[in-house]
């Protein structure tokens, strides 16, 4: 069951495969052991099965590493935090950057602040040489109005809250090791990437079957299916550059929330319970320039409402890690 989704989460179209194979080097993924990492380094290893592609991770769910194991691909523990973990890592010519820390950022800032700003630092001093990757997030824009359609790579940043400005400050640190080494780079501002395990609909999946209020301050969000941004990260490498680019990555509609937990409601049989009213403003971003560079998402959003809700109401496993969309104040 997990296999076949992930199988799915982890194909390569036809523009990824050939993306890719214009690509000189091996590939390394850093952070390998979260919620994208596996089924990214899956792809990256099916779209270029004559590259070496490393995974490296503390691993702590040994599932995830048997998986990998299986796809062919080689694994390095290591933790990152560690300088002298590095040392053992092979130089590749393309790092994709998946490590940082949100959950429980505000009950330990200090950690916070090392995996989200000094452990971007080591990663660059040492891979300096190589294209990188670095996942980012929409949280380092402020709130927008929902019939703004997002704010867009030039847009100001304005992050609300410490777990925000920490990613700023990744940003930052990456920005500054572009400009001074010349190191080619592109941060990927990702918005609420969604498969069955994990993501917005799986949260009010879960609320709805709870018969749990559902808070509407946060009245509208970007939803992308994971496989899409699995691809459109795999070939934003093309678009490394020094100083560093930057990629909007989610979905292409404002989704007003009271009509998707509705949607989710209908298929469930259930009717979602509302607290609050909607703000007049929500994190939104616009994904445009990705559009325009490697097309629209290929799975909709009526389609990921559909396998998500199916998923959940039939008891399947889920990743236990709530997005929060709803948080205003930055307290994750």
């Amino acid at each position: 069951m997990i296999e076949k989704l992930e199988d799915r989460l982890s194909t390569p179209d036809d523009a990824t495969v050939r993306a890719l194979a214009d690509i000189s080097g091996d590939i390394m993924i850093l952070g390998a052991g979260g919620k994208m990492g596996p089924t990214l380094a899956r792809l990256l290893k099916r779209a270029t099965p004559k590259k070496n592609v490393y995974a490296v991770s503390r691993f702590s769910d040994a599932g995830v590493r048997t998986r990998l194991v299986e796809a062919d691909i080689q694994i390095l523990s290591a933790d990152l935090l560690d300088r002298s973990a590095y040392e053992k890592l092979p130089q590749v010519e393309n790092v994709f950057y998946l490590a940082g820390m949100k959950f429980g950022a505000a009950q330990n800032q200090p950690l916070t602040w090392a995996m989200n700003t000094y452990l971007p630092a080591l990663m660059a001093e040492h891979f300096y040489r190589s294209r990188i990757v670095a996942l980012s997030t929409g949280n380092v824009y402020p709130f927008v109005g929902v019939r703004s359609g997002g704010a867009d790579e030039l847009s100001p940043v304005g992050p609300v809250g410490e777990y925000a400005q920490s990613c700023l400050g990744r940003e930052r640190i990456l920005q500054y090791f572009a400009e001074r080494n010349g190191t080619r780079i592109v941060l990927i501002r990702l918005n609420y990437a969604n498969e069955p395990r994990y993501g917005v609909i799986v949260d009010l999946a879960k609320k709805i079957l709870a018969g749990e209020p559902i808070r509407l301050e946060t009245g509208s969000v970007n939803l992308i299916w994971q496989g899409d941004a699995n691809r459109y990260i795999a070939r934003a490498i093309t678009l490394a550059e020094s100083p560093a680019a930057i990629l909007n990555v989610t979905g292409p509609e404002t989704v007003g929330l009271r009509d998707l937990a509705g949607r989710i409601g209908s298929r469930m049989g259930k009717n979602p319970v509302f607290a609050g009213d909607e703000s007049p403003t929500a994190l939104l971003a616009n994904a445009g320039r990705c559009f325009e560079a490697f097309g629209y998402p290929a799975v909709t959003l009526n389609a990921m409402i559909a396998e998500i809700v199916d998923w959940v109401v039939a008891g399947n496993p889920t990743l236990a890690k709530p997005t929060k969309f709803d948080v205003r104040d930055g307290k994750f």
